[in-house]
């Protein structure tokens, strides 16, 4: 079994130091130690990338008077070589789309801490960058690169490997870096990169520097980034402690999630429990009670779980998203949140919840919330039954006490954005007003469902019934069909930089990571390293 979390004191293959508001990430792969193997010269598989995230998730956590990260290597001449092409070849395409979604999110995870913590990024190219490596480098707000007459920025997937960049760098490189597509065509169809200079005129990069400037200019630039972040000076963070995690043949559980795998059926069920108080609204007493305090536990048992079943039950295609407590609990935790959103710890599990949802979004797997008896979507739950596909919520026409109730926070007005840049609320309505409503009052079955915030609500008669048949029904479906369908549906309007990243990783990406010119027994993919060229089907599709 797959599993996401690490501690730095576990890391091979990355460095994690800090100097004053700097700290600097170093890459220095082991090469005897990979998760898959074929390690090459910095290049990165799935175990580094997690080790990764859990650095980056720490300097948001626990180092908050951290304000800029550096980003380089510990090889010389080598910054990263890109992807673990060996890897990839002998990978199943699960494995395949898994990896580059996991790397896209982490990449997509250094902009997130720039734009909303003020954790500033540098990448210190010391050497030699290619493919997923730029990729990598481009995620940062900025590039260095060494002027060494040697060293080179590329992304060779097309004619190296028949692939295309799977993290982002064909969209980062006109959206975010606005090269101009012809200077981008040349590019991404030269093996061999270009050099610092033309990087530079490209646009490719920020600045150069020769070698024996280049530490130098990078600690001065990297000062005056962190000079501009709003991150607290002095501040003290608090340790994300090891994740309480048990696991059994029915599934996994953690002190406030619980997971239940029904593999006959293809189901997950997770269920998330709120506490009976709202607990510490202070921020001190909230930096006190540290990794254990709801929200921050929650969000991080909720975020590991989506990626130990994505990754590892890849059969499990319908997950039924449940809760379990007071919904008036929820609404006074949000307050709390709403209270101290400056405060950077609040901040930091906002930004939590933020991004644990939008890996929901982007799973392949169907959603299904139920809403029954003892349910707690509200406030920032309700962004669950909000990302799922459907909603069912149980009316109790003879026990009206006893009914389930749902609720609107401040927090669901736009405090954790999708991808596309909406809340899920306004998503929900194609960024249409929706229905008046009022926040923070309960609403039963029949006011939900005239607020069209649920889309059915069966009785007590007929919701078992309801939800078997409606289980099975989506169970005996194509799974393909139903990714590609989820997918097209769950994000409405305009484009983002993130969903163009992630719609063409889902169709372009996922396409070409099946046909043969790319890993049939003569493809790109598969030959790479052998001496033999590739043979090509060249029909055009």
């Amino acid at each position: 079994m797959v599993t996401f979390d690490t501690h730095p004191d576990h890391y091979v293959h990355w460095r994690l130091s800090t100097d004053g508001d700097v700290a600097t990430l170093t890459l220095d792969v082991d090469e005897e130690r990979g998760i898959r193997p074929g390690y090459k010269l910095n290049s990165y598989d799935l175990g580094v990338d997690i080790e990764l995230a859990d650095a980056l998730q720490r300097l948001r956590f626990e180092r908050p008077a951290v304000r800029c990260v550096v980003l380089t290597s510990g090889k010389e001449r080598m910054f990263c070589s890109g992807a673990n092409i060996y890897m990839l070849g002998l990978s199943s395409h699960a494995w395949k789309v898994n990896f580059c979604k996991f790397t896209n999110e982490t990449r997509n995870g250094i902009e997130d801490a720039s734009n909303y913590s003020g954790l500033k990024s540098i990448a210190a190219l010391n050497g030699t960058s290619a493919g997923g490596g730029y990729e990598l480098a481009l995620a940062c707000d900025e590039i260095a690169m060494v002027d060494d007459r040697s060293s080179t920025v590329s992304l060779p997937e097309v004619p190296l490997l028949a692939v295309l960049p799977g993290t982002g760098g064909l969209t980062r490189l006109t959206d975010k870096r606005r090269v101009r597509r012809d200077l981008a065509d040349v590019f991404c169809t030269t093996i061999e990169g270009v050099r610092a200079d033309r990087a530079l005129a490209w646009g490719l990069v920020d600045r150069i520097s020769k070698p024996k400037e280049f530490a130098a200019a990078i600690r001065q630039r990297a000062q005056e980034l962190a000079r501009c972040s709003d991150r607290p000076s002095g501040a003290t963070g608090v340790e994300l402690t090891a994740l309480q995690r048990t696991l059994d043949d029915r599934g996994w559980h953690y002190p406030n999630l619980a997971v239940a795998i029904d593999r006959q059926a293809r189901i997950a069920t997770l269920t998330v429990h709120v506490p009976t108080t709202a607990g510490p609204n202070s921020p001190e007493a909230i930096v006190a009670v540290g990794a254990a305090w709801w929200p921050l536990a929650a969000a991080r048992e909720l975020d590991d779980t989506i990626l130990l079943l994505r990754t590892n039950e890849l059969a499990i295609g319908t997950w039924v998203l449940r809760t379990q407590g007071d919904p008036r609990v929820v609404l006074a935790i949000d307050a709390i949140l709403g209270a101290h959103a400056k405060h950077w710890l609040v901040r930091e599990t906002v930004g939590l919840w933020r991004r644990t949802p939008s890996r929901l979004d982007v799973s392949s797997r169907t959603l299904f919330a139920l809403i029954d008896r003892g349910s707690c979507f509200a406030g920032t739950l309700l962004e669950l039954a909000l990302a799922a596909d459907r909603s069912y919520m149980q009316s109790l026409p003879d026990d009206r006490a006893s009914e389930p109730r749902i609720a609107l926070s401040a927090m669901n007005a736009g405090a954790y954005p999708m991808a596309n840049g909406r809340a899920r609320l306004a998503n929900r309505f194609c960024a249409e007003s929706p229905p008046p409503h009022h926040v923070e009052v309960l609403l039963d079955a029949e006011a939900a469902s005239e607020a069209q915030l649920v889309t059915y609500t069966p009785d007590d008669i007929d919701w078992d019934d309801e939800i078997r048949l409606a289980l099975e029904e989506r169970a005996s479906l194509s799974p393909d069909a139903l990714t590609g369908m989820e997918a097209s549906l769950r994000f409405t309007g305009p484009e983002t930089m993130h969903t163009r990243i992630f719609g063409r990783l889902s169709a372009w990406q996922n396409w070409v990571f099946q046909r043969p010119n790319a890993v049939g027994d003569a493809g790109a993919l598969k030959r790479f390293g052998s001496g033999a060229r590739a043979s090509f089907d060249w029909e055009r599709i």
